[in-house]
């Protein structure tokens, strides 16, 4: 595949090795307008630029005829506006908060979990997410997608940074220097605390994700996320 790399920091530069160890031409490597770039030659765009960046050089893509992979997160306020371009345009897209294979993973056991705890009111529910310093959205969309999965299956009804009131979930969000990314997901009560875990240990596991997805996007049309590639891929 032909790609455009949106985005060429610390990951666009992880997912530029990888997409490359597996055969893959990297076209472009945009850090400035994407305006100032003609990418009807590329297959395929991967995007990890800023969220004030990030529906513009989306739909930018779509316009042009080429499909999405974005993991981008802090703009999804504009995401179905997003959705409707690609569809107008005949394109594909897939957002996810996190491409490694392990955390989609994970999300499916955060799910079945909440499930569980529904049924046992002696349990609350919190949650802890570490990223390295140079992170701009707190909490990550990470945690954000792990809360809404909790929100969906159990009886809260939100969540909240720091503070949170009896029916929503707390999130702590902390930054320490060179870490990939940690979420804790904690259910404690007076005898006991269950917890879940995922634990980065390096920016490998999302690059190589966001690769994957990109290979199973390649000639499709349409919306999709990273649950259909996962159950490809199993």
């Amino acid at each position: 595949m032909k790609i455009a790399l949106i985005g060429y920091g610390k990951m666009g530069k992880t997912i530029e090795k990888i997409a490359q160890e597996r055969g893959h031409t990297i076209t472009h490597r945009i850090s400035d307008d994407i305006a100032n770039h003609d990418l009807k030659t590329t297959d395929i765009a991967i995007d990890f630029s800023i969220p004030d960046a990030a529906f513009r050089n989306i739909t930018s893509c779509f316009q042009q005829g080429v499909p999405v992979i974005s993991g981008t997160t802090g703009w999804l306020k504009k995401y179905e506006e997003a959705v409707r371009v690609c569809n107008e345009n005949n394109s594909g897209f897939i957002y996810a908060s996190n491409f490694s294979l392990g955390v989609n993973l994970f999300f499916e056991l955060n799910k079945n979990l909440a499930k569980m705890m529904s049924g046992f009111k002696d349990y609350s529910v919190s949650m802890e997410e570490v990223h390295h310093t140079q992170k701009l959205d707190a909490p990550s969309g990470t945690a954000i997608t792990l809360a809404e999965q909790i929100i969906a299956n159990n009886n809260k009804k939100g969540w909240k940074l720091d503070t949170a009131g009896e029916d929503e979930i707390p999130i702590t969000a902390k930054r320490i220097e060179n870490v990939p990314g940690t979420h804790t997901i904690s259910y404690e009560s007076k005898v006991d605390t269950i917890k879940i875990e995922h634990i980065a240990h390096s920016r490998e596991g999302f690059a190589l994700g966001a690769v994957i997805a990109s290979e199973w996007l390649n000639g499709k049309q349409g919306v999709f996320t990273m649950k259909d590639v996962l159950f490809q891929n199993m």
